[in-house]
């Protein structure tokens, strides 16, 4: 049913809008969530936290004017219960509805989509070279991306189309131009901004590790090889080739502090290596992340940061709210990093979670051999990320 479709409730119910749900999660507010999509998408992608109660009840079980009392059983009614579903409409019926029995209810102001939408910058305080880091982070996919400015300059690493204009407006609000827009690799699970950006005026990067997998807009973007750097005010940005998620997967050395290691290590887990190839190029892959991370990653200093392109629910955030650790850190912490190539290639083919929702529609978009608007784009990577190998944490094993 469509938004429109749905009777209206005679009780009004409030409007709760994302960013202040975001706000009372973090907080540490105990929230209880009545959730009214289908299970199988619940079941695929949903708001979780330690403080979250999370109902699943499909909204058309609450359609009949005799709701079953087994389904309102289901509903706490000693405390504030906020309803959501995949758009709006549907949660506004049932928090009405509920509304009209008595219940303490509101609902999530567009839903899922809302709640997609959130997108938080957080300054990298243990970030020490030149200039000032920051990590966007949007908690619904888990999806991470790096602005660096320094002296009137700035870069984007790893941006989302859906955010394109949030950077251009972060850069007009810090006073700084806004020079490169560069990609780690053909991201799988969601629509990369480096060619908007690019249309309006920022220098776009790829990996030239990628282009062989079939980019059809190279010719018209700057590529990146192994060793090549990027002048950003006083900050230098190094190229450092690191295949093994993908055959195209390149880091990025932000002044020899952080590595953004794109989907290659994360704080929690390391990148699955069957999304290129699928489960046939698997084995081969995890062997060329195993050489990746030892000969390139692990080497650096022990006191580089390292910051993915994602991260999961089974993440820990650093104290300074991002999602980012020291390379001696999570090498004490995730065994992983520190086994034989057998073992390790064993260990994240043996439980490698369900592939991203769309991923294969998500990669022919990145690789320009399929074009979408920007509300197809944004509704192929609505989702969990899942780009990690493991569905929980490797860190602290």
């Amino acid at each position: 049913m469509n938004a429109e479709d749905f009777p209206t409730p005679d009780a009004d119910v409030e409007t709760v809008a994302p960013e202040t749900l975001k706000e009372r999660i973090d907080a540490g507010e105990d929230v209880t969530l009545l959730d009214a999509r289908m299970n199988s998408d619940y079941e695929e992608w949903r708001i979780d936290g330690e403080n979250v109660t999370s109902i699943n009840v499909p909204y058309f079980q609450f359609l009949e004017d005799d709701i079953d009392e087994d389904v309102l059983d289901r509903i706490p009614d000693d405390r504030e219960v906020t309803v959501l579903c995949a758009k709006g409409g549907a949660s506004e019926f049932v928090a009405g509805t509920l509304a009209e029995r008595g219940y303490d209810v509101n609902h999530l102001e567009d839903g899922m989509n809302g709640w997609a939408r959130i997108y938080e910058a957080v300054k990298v305080e243990n970030y020490d070279g030149a200039g000032t880091l920051v990590q966007y982070q949007r908690p619904s996919s888990g999806c991470l991306g790096y602005l660096l400015y320094d002296d009137g300059e700035a870069a984007i690493i790893d941006p989302l189309r859906a955010f394109t204009d949030r950077y251009l407006a972060d850069t007009d609000d810090l006073g700084v131009d806004l020079q490169y827009a560069l990609d780690t690799h053909i991201h799988a699970d969601h629509i990369s901004g480096v060619r908007d950006l690019d249309d309006e005026g920022v220098e776009g990067v790829v990996p030239e590790a990628a282009v062989d997998r079939g980019v059809t807009y190279a010719d018209e973007l700057t590529t990146a090889a192994d060793g090549d750097t990027f002048e950003v005010g006083d900050a230098t940005v190094e190229a450092v080739y690191t295949p093994g998620h993908t055959t195209g997967m390149t880091s990025y050395l932000v002044d020899d502090s952080l590595l953004a290691t794109g989907d290659g290590l994360f704080v929690e887990s390391v990148a699955r290596p069957d999304l290129e190839e699928g489960d046939e190029g698997a084995p081969d892959a995890a062997r060329m992340l195993y050489e990746s991370l030892q000969d390139r990653v692990l080497p650096l200093p022990d006191d580089t940061l390292v910051g993915g392109a994602h991260f999961s629910d089974a993440a820990e955030p650093a104290a300074d709210g991002t999602y980012t650790a020291p390379i001696g850190e999570l090498v004490d912490e995730m065994d992983a990093l520190t086994m034989d190539e057998d073992d390790f290639v064993e260990l994240i083919l043996s439980d490698m979670p369900p592939r991203p929702a769309n991923y294969e529609d998500i990669i022919a978009t990145n690789l320009g051999q399929n074009a979408v608007d920007d509300d197809e784009a944004f509704t192929l990577e609505l989702g969990p990320n899942n780009c990690a190998a493991s569905q929980d944490s490797l860190a602290g094993d």
